[in-house]
């Protein structure tokens, strides 16, 4: 088992940042791949970012590209993702993810946190 917890989350005005962090307890932090997915209201969950088990590679949706950066600290257990020029489509619940060997974006498996509300006004 792996134990997931999300923070960081908040309200912020469009063009704002923020810096969501995962801490992860149970198993071997560095054997999982990581992920960050979001749902907004009234829509499927979306795949956001993902970054390798030793951190050497990462993925994005297009959406976020040039915006977000998914990044982690082995020593620590955690996964972070910095969110430069928020816009207001990005407002959701984010959520991150666990899995081994990589994340699949379409159809993630693994475990998961219990998410973090970010909200982003216009």
């Amino acid at each position: 088992q792996v134990q997931l917890v999300e923070s960081g989350g908040g309200l912020v005005q469009a063009g704002g940042s923020l810096r969501l962090s995962c801490a992860a307890a149970g198993r071997t932090f560095s054997n999982y791949a990581m992920g960050w997915f979001r749902q907004a209201p009234g829509k499927e969950r979306e795949f956001v970012a993902a970054i390798s088990r030793s951190g050497g590679s990462t993925d994005y949706v297009d959406s976020v590209k040039g915006r977000f950066t998914i990044s982690r600290d082995n020593a620590k257990n955690t996964v972070y993702l910095q969110m430069n020029s928020l816009k207001p489509e990005d407002t959701a619940v984010y959520y991150c993810n666990a899995d081994s060997p990589w994340i699949n974006p379409r159809s993630p498996r693994g475990y998961w946190g219990q998410g973090t509300q970010v909200t982003v006004s216009s």
